[in-house]
């Protein structure tokens, strides 16, 4: 069987042919399904063994004095043999997994052969094509658990009883600094705990993140954002625990913790970072210093991990095997969501490729995941959506150096003008077949663009297994039929706005989705890309207070013979379009809208889940010299005033304003494309949930009731068997 190792001595990483372990008493033998690589711990010994030996000795100062200590009993000679031989050995990599069970050991009753579990411990869950797992390290995984996510439960354990170790109230704020992967997670209990969470991380994305994971406000320890939050969440009292979940060889993050805690605070240490505590700060506020060991009670104990000796529930309430039950069920449960941290997945045997490509820094990543794919075929993909109740099943990566095969179902002027120009000359796709209502469009689309074959019939787009997507880019009146039949047909799909004219028409789409257990869908909401709004965004920063949007969209009037003034077959111009807007303003909340009111004049006020509104006005009596688009977002002191996709700014302690763009303007069709394309390549989620392209595609109809019945419409998302409302 194949293995990953490490040489710690030469830094050389392998995936090893081993012999494969037996099946002992008092553990099963578990084949690996997904195993997760831990990006904290795990990198950090895979960059200290690259290091020379004096950088070595400067990394793991606790290794040097040990050294010493034998130098004095065994002597130079013995120590330098015991040494160089060790480091010269291969060490296994790997802690977390999920895996099927193939063979039960001797006094194991709580599992059979075929069973799905999730397993811990760096001596017993490696990365490795079998495990054998002694019974306090390994625990059953909920029906309907995806096994990626299952993947999370050692990690999860770690978490979790960091978060125990803080005893968290509900009502609390707490801060986590560190919003990698432990930190992420941590930031997703707490809230569950009912506890107000700021982060703080140098790396806006990681932020973001964690801030769509259910955290106020996540800022960069410097900006003075988290200062500000924590003030005003605590009114001036301070946070009543921080979590450290950060590594490195920094004093900050316990500087910055004795700065933000209250009076008597609790301080939990989970990472590895330096901690050389300032006395004065520490003293003063008399805070708690705790530190949090690995996934719990029974950790480093031979007898609880190895020999199975469990501790008795009355004095022990969470051991080791507690907290990854508890985070398998919280998974189960839809309230612990490991779905947007992970960031690749990676066939097992590209493991040694994904190791360097991780510490050279070419991939960046909170959760990278090793699939073992000999394995994932033996298990059942039932997974259901936690926001829409919608089915949802793994998906592979597409075989390295493959392109992407693409069919498309339209070729009229939006897909030939903004899409397909985007695609043409990319040597990682391959136009397969362009399927058109008219010949002549079809053999226009094939000359111009290159596509291998064109004809008149979808079934040769929907019926060739070899299409990985499908762009349906087709009249509105289409669409969501199109979706349905591209959907139970496997394909992940690309379909313009709008989704569906109706709430019936979307209910079709999403009991498709059920159906198939297919969700790799994307919407055409293409201005949420824009490279000038993303860095308009980025400049405002983080909120913490709710804001208002107002975005001026000057449609103008339509020509006489425009097929959108077909509004009996091809619905109303707003329904057609309204959906490009509200994503865009829910993309800079980051949140979906659950109510809508409009008038007759079209102006859609939209109310969000924190207090926020935006006002949309649809004008279609506007002067064509003036610019289309418009939008102002103002929060916590700050204005972004954003011009046409031409120019930007954000007023705040000092204004920041871009330069004109020399090429026109970029709505974000490329990197919309690119995003939809890499989502496909790697298997990863896609850019848009489907629960927010369903709040969209409601938000969007909801305003044609609204003028209708005049009065407010409540979003409220369908059920599996309910109809939207």
């Amino acid at each position: 069987m194949k293995q990953v190792v490490q040489n710690y001595k030469s830094g050389e990483l392998a995936l090893l042919e081993v012999p494969e372990p037996a099946c002992k008493p008092g553990g099963v033998l578990v084949r690996t399904v997904y195993s997760l690589i831990s990006t904290g711990t795990e990198m950090m010994k895979v960059s200290e063994a690259s290091l020379s030996l004096v950088g070595k000795a400067k990394a793991r100062p606790d290794q040097v004095a040990k050294v010493m200590q034998s130098v004095a009993t065994n002597g130079l000679s013995a120590t330098y043999r015991t040494v160089t031989s060790k480091l010269d050995s291969y060490t296994p990599l790997g802690y977390s997994l999920c895996g099927i069970v193939e063979q039960v050991g001797d006094g194991i009753t709580d599992v059979a052969v075929g069973d799905l579990v999730a397993c811990a411990g760096n001596e017993h869950a490696l990365h490795s094509e079998l495990n054998w797992v002694p019974k306090n390290l390994y625990s059953r995984v909920p029906n309907g658990v995806d096994p990626r996510h299952a993947a999370f439960g050692t990690v999860g354990s770690i978490a979790m009883q960091g978060v125990r170790r803080g005893e968290p109230q509900i009502g609390d704020v707490a801060l986590v600094i560190g919003l990698g992967l432990i930190g992420q997670l941590v930031v997703q209990l707490l809230t569950s705990s009912g506890v107000r969470v700021v982060g703080v991380d140098p790396d806006p994305e990681r932020c973001k993140l964690a801030e769509s994971l259910g955290a106020l406000t996540c800022a960069h320890p410097a900006s003075g954002i988290v200062d500000t939050a924590v003030d005003e969440l605590t009114h001036g009292a301070g946070v009543d625990q921080t979590y450290l979940a950060a590594g490195g060889n920094t004093n900050d993050p316990v500087e910055l913790a004795a700065k933000l805690s209250r009076d008597r605070g609790r301080v939990i240490d989970i990472g590895k970072c330096k901690l050389d505590l300032p006395w004065n700060a520490y003293y003063e506020k008399e805070l708690d210093v705790r530190f949090s060991r690995s996934y719990g009670p029974g950790r480093y104990d031979p007898s609880y991990e190895l020999e199975g000796r469990d501790y008795p529930i009355g004095q022990v309430r969470w051991t080791e095997r507690r907290n990854l039950e508890c985070v398998l069920d919280l998974i189960a449960r839809d309230r612990l969501d490991v779905e947007p941290l992970i960031t690749h997945v990676s066939d097992f045997s590209d493991a040694v490729s994904t190791y360097q490509s991780l510490n050279e820094g070419a991939l960046k990543a909170v959760a990278v995941l090793f699939r073992y794919p000999d394995a994932v075929a033996r298990t059942e993909p039932v997974v259901t959506s936690a926001r829409v109740g919608v089915a949802s099943s793994p998906v592979a990566a597409l075989p390295a150096g493959q392109p992407v095969r693409l069919g498309f179902i339209g070729a009229g002027n939006y897909a030939s003008s903004m899409l397909l120009p985007h695609l043409v000359e990319r040597a990682d796709v391959q136009l397969k077949h362009v399927a058109t209502t008219s010949a002549l469009s079809g053999a226009n689309a094939r000359r111009k663009f290159g596509f291998a074959s064109a004809s008149t019939d979808i079934d040769n787009v929907l019926g060739d297994s070899s299409i990985d997507a499908v762009f349906v880019v087709t009249r509105h009146s289409s669409h969501a039929e199109l979706t349905r039949q591209a959907l139970l047909a496997g394909k992940t799909v690309f379909v313009e706005k709008p989704l569906a004219l109706s709430p019936s028409e979307l209910q079709k789409v999403l009991d498709a989705i059920e159906e198939s257990g297919n969700d790799r869908l994307q919407v055409g909401f293409n201005r949420r890309f824009a490279p000038l709004l993303h860095e308009a965004r980025d400049q405002f920063g983080p909120r913490v207070g709710p804001a208002t949007v107002r975005y001026l969209v000057n449609a103008g009037r339509l020509d006489h013979g425009s097929w959108y003034n077909q509004t009996d077959s091809e619905g109303s111009r707003f329904a057609g379009e309204g959906g490009h807007f509200i994503d865009t303003v829910s993309w800079l909340l980051d949140a979906d809208p659950v109510s809508v009111f409009a008038t007759g004049d079209l102006q859609v006020t939209l109310g969000y889940p924190d207090g926020s509104t935006a006002v949309i006005t649809y004008a279609e009596t506007g002067s064509s010299g003036f610019p289309k688009e418009t939008l102002d977002l103002t929060a916590d002191g700050k204005v972004l005033k954003f011009d046409d996709f031409v120019r930007a700014s954000v007023y705040s302690r000092k204004k920041w304003a871009s330069s004109r763009i020399p090429k026109g303007r970029d709505k974000g069709q490329a990197a919309e494309v690119n995003a939809f394309l890499e989502a496909v390549r790697t298997g990863a989620p896609m850019p848009i949930s489907v629960a927010s392209l369903a709040a969209t595609t409601l938000a969007t109809l909801a305003a044609q009731t609204s003028v209708a019945n005049a009065a407010p419409v409540r979003i409220e998302l369908p059920t599996k068997t309910g109809a939207p409302a």
